[in-house]
């Protein structure tokens, strides 16, 4: 581990290892509680501009923390650009700058990681395993019992500790599993204890997916247990093929209980089949009628969009005759793209899209050099981005607050392991 940062704050190992859990884990803690995740990244932030002041020098900093703030930046700046003729200013300059917390919040962690010293990489993975098994008891719990930490099951499908006002429950656990999953896996095929483990919390993020309704949940958890399948066949010398299938029968069996046994889950599905009797825009909600309005909004304005969460105010002068987005009393239309390359193309424009693709393509460059072990040590991250950015499903918006918030603390989370690691 690099030791630049080690005097940028001088604080003990033991209060840094607090810091840095209380920190590090009160992001996704706070999630789903309406904006309070917004406190642990202000604290952060703070540490991060003191650690900043007292160690300015970037070439100092770890190549990991500098190729954070590298990634950061760029989606920054692409919401920065969006914001110079948007149609909304104040709401775009106002969540382009927001974004800067971002940069001081990494840099904040990772003064602490260095101060916390040896373990405490490991001590953050732990306690967010523990954290997101909390979520799927508690939604278990709620699929049983009608009542979680998050209210009484009054929504249309699983809620869990987000409550029935915000449904948000079933995307954040999906790519949020392989911070629970991966770190559970069976060391050798002989170790019974691990592969239970593993299977019961399988089983669990599974059940909890799919009972919660949402969609591009599904898609996604479908996208980490892919994943999951292949790290297992490469670990242990297994079948890719039978673990895939194996994964996909016990997502059938269980999808044809919560079929036959919830009128909710029986509505999605019948509506998610509806796509394959030729009614898309039945199957996806209407989101069709989004999806054609975001591209004619970023040919509209190609270089650099109408400005991040312009997108409300944009919708009506874009949309074709007769959409049902469009409300005539406020003229605003759909909230954002529900994709996040549209939401791109459409708010940041060509500037901000090849701003965020050559974020990604300098981070992958960079993620090939590292060593095997650093590798092993970021892939739950990884996972869990690819996860958030596979293309071809629906997306919630990316430049919101409590999406970007998701997206930013697990390129912490990725760059904090990455660090320790090596």
């Amino acid at each position: 581990m690099s030791t630049a940062l080690r005097p940028a704050l001088p604080l003990s190992p033991t209060h840094a290892l607090r810091w840095l859990l209380l920190l590090g884990l009160g992001v996704p803690l706070m999630l789903p509680f309406a904006r309070s995740a917004e406190l642990p990244l202000l604290l952060g932030a703070l540490f991060g501009l003191w650690a900043l002041l007292r160690r300015p020098d970037p070439r100092q900093w770890p190549a990991a923390l500098r190729d954070l703030c590298v990634v950061l930046a760029a989606i920054a700046l692409a919401a920065l650009i969006s914001a110079l003729d948007a149609v909304d200013p104040a709401k775009s300059w106002t969540s382009a700058i927001a974004l800067l917390r971002f940069l001081l919040y990494g840099i904040g962690l990772y003064a602490l990681l260095e101060c916390a010293g040896p373990g405490a990489g490991r001590a953050l993975s732990r306690g967010i395993a523990l954290l997101l098994a909390l979520w799927v008891l508690d939604a278990l719990i709620q699929a049983l019992s009608g009542h979680s930490l998050g209210g009484p099951l009054d929504a249309d499908r699983l809620s869990g500790i987000f409550g029935a006002d915000d449904l948000k429950l079933g995307p954040t656990l999906a790519v949020l599993a392989p911070l629970l999953l991966w770190p559970l896996l069976p060391p050798q095929r002989a170790d019974r204890g691990r592969w239970l483990l593993l299977a019961v919390a399988y089983v669990g993020v599974l059940s909890v997916n799919l009972l919660a309704g949402a969609r591009a949940g599904w898609i996604m958890f479908g996208w980490v247990s892919l994943w999951l399948a292949w790290r297992l066949s490469r670990n242990l010398q297994l079948r890719f093929a039978p673990l895939l299938l194996g994964a996909a029968l016990l997502g059938l069996a269980l999808g044809l209980l919560a079929y036959a046994g919830s009128e909710r889950f029986q509505a999605r599905v019948d509506r998610t089949a509806a796509l394959f009797s030729g009614e898309a825009d039945h199957a996806l909600a209407g989101r069709t009628w989004i999806f054609a309005t975001a591209w004619r909004m970023g040919l509209a304005h190609p270089l650099n969009g109408v400005g991040v969460r312009g997108f409300r105010d944009a919708y009506a002068q874009h949309a074709a005759p007769g959409d049902p987005w469009v409300d005539p009393h406020s003229g605003q239309g759909a909230a954002h793209a529900h994709q996040w390359l549209l939401e791109l193309w459409s708010e940041t424009g060509a500037l901000g899209l090849l701003l965020w693709l050559g974020a990604m393509a300098y981070l992958y460059r960079r993620l090939q050099q590292l060593s095997p072990q650093q590798l092993r040590a970021c892939e739950p991250a990884l996972v869990a981005l690819s996860a958030m950015l596979f293309p071809l499903n629906t997306h919630l918006a990316f430049y919101s607050t409590f999406w970007s918030i998701v997206l930013a603390w697990l390129l912490v989370w990725l760059a904090l392991h990455r660090e320790e690691a090596g």
